[in-house]
């Protein structure tokens, strides 16, 4: 299934997290499918690798397209570096040639289903109806014309003829989405095909101990759901934060700091009492802790932690390890046999959370 010959030539697929698979074959042609989403390994980028494929070819052609996800993903810098082509439309009110940007969408407050097109060139108001007519109609348009040898596409659902595309229906998937950034991420990625900006500004440290609010463990928002703790392991102390998840925010409620040697006892007894504990809910009943992460990754503590976690796996009490990269994902569980181990994208999870705080 993943090899095929025929007259004139032959066409193979190929996992970009080979990097054994990349070694062993030579292409005239090379199509690289979601690269943001390739993972550099121990033998570098696998970009990299599956071009130097194609090295013995003087007209070899390398096809690489994806959803981008971060700012500095290989989508981003491949367009960065192309002619910069956008699909542009013509006006039905005054002629001019335009992209459809979100930033141009309107809608009446409430109203998803009033969602038109407002020509950038001279305002002119374009319901949906007008769509279809201006897709078949569009050109593409190099916006870095003096870049030779390399073209860049950049699109959006916005054109998009699909049922599913309507403007109205996209609006109301954003009211819904910017909620959180988490998936306002989702929505500007997939929908917007632009990338997610990582770059944020620096945080006031007063003005956000300005921003606190009165809730704690013995004062759970109402719309909280289920509990959560992370703890951080040192030589002397385990450092620990309980949050609190509502539909779309998150809370912390509690910071503790249980102090003792690590590989002693009392610590790990501490930390199992709170793990076994319960606190009232202001919607009736009590709610506990449902699951934890232990960071086990730094230290030397990995033995000391795993043989905590490993008898209370059935509780959703875990072992994580940070990884760098933007690309990877929040939680992912290692793929090592045997192990009852969970991999965090450590600078994913911070992107987001300095994300979340700017925004709120």
């Amino acid at each position: 299934m993943l090899s095929r010959k025929f007259p004139g030539g032959s066409l193979k697929f190929l996992a970009a997290k080979s990097p054994r698979n990349l070694r062993r074959h030579t292409a005239k042609v090379l199509l690289l499918d979601e690269i943001d989403g390739y993972e550099v390994g121990q033998e570098g980028d696998p970009i990299a690798l599956a071009e130097m494929r194609t090295l013995t070819y003087r007209d070899r052609k390398i096809i690489a397209g994806s959803t981008p996800i971060f700012d500095f993903g290989p989508a981003t810098r491949l367009f960065d570096k192309s002619d910069k082509r956008i699909f542009e439309v013509p006006c039905p009110s005054c002629d001019e040639l335009s992209e459809i940007r979100w930033a141009d969408i309107k809608w009446d407050e409430g109203k998803p289903e009033t969602a038109h097109w407002v020509c950038p060139s001279n305002g002119c108001v374009i319901p949906e109806n007008h769509k279809a007519e201006m897709v078949a109609d569009g050109r593409w348009r190099a916006t870095a014309p003096e870049v030779a040898g390399h073209a860049g596409f950049r699109i959006n659902a916005l054109v998009s003829p699909h049922f599913n595309a309507r403007w109205g229906k996209l609006v109301a998937e954003f009211l819904e989405a910017k909620k959180s950034p988490e998936t306002l991420q989702t929505f500007t990625n997939l929908v917007l095909g632009e990338p997610w900006k990582t770059e944020t500004d620096d945080l006031d440290e007063h003005e956000l101990f300005g921003r606190r609010e009165p809730f704690g463990l013995k004062a759970i928002p109402a719309e909280v759901m289920f509990l959560t703790m992370g703890v951080d392991c040192q030589d002397d102390r385990l450092e620990l934060v309980i949050m609190g998840h509502a539909k779309s925010d998150i809370y912390v409620l509690d910071h503790r700091v249980f102090y003792g040697p690590i590989d002693g006892e009392s610590v790990w007894q501490d930390l199992d009492s709170l793990l076994r504990e319960r606190w009232q809910h202001p919607g009736g009943g009590a709610i506990g802790i449902d699951s934890a992460a232990i960071d086990s990754g730094d230290g030397g503590h990995t033995d000391i932690v795993n043989a905590f976690t490993r008898t209370r796996f059935g509780r959703r009490v875990v072992s994580i390890k940070g990884l760098g990269g933007f690309s990877r994902p929040f939680l992912k569980r290692s793929g090592t046999k045997g192990q009852l181990l969970w991999l965090v994208g450590a600078d994913a999870v911070k992107s987001q959370l300095f994300n979340r705080i700017s925004r709120n």
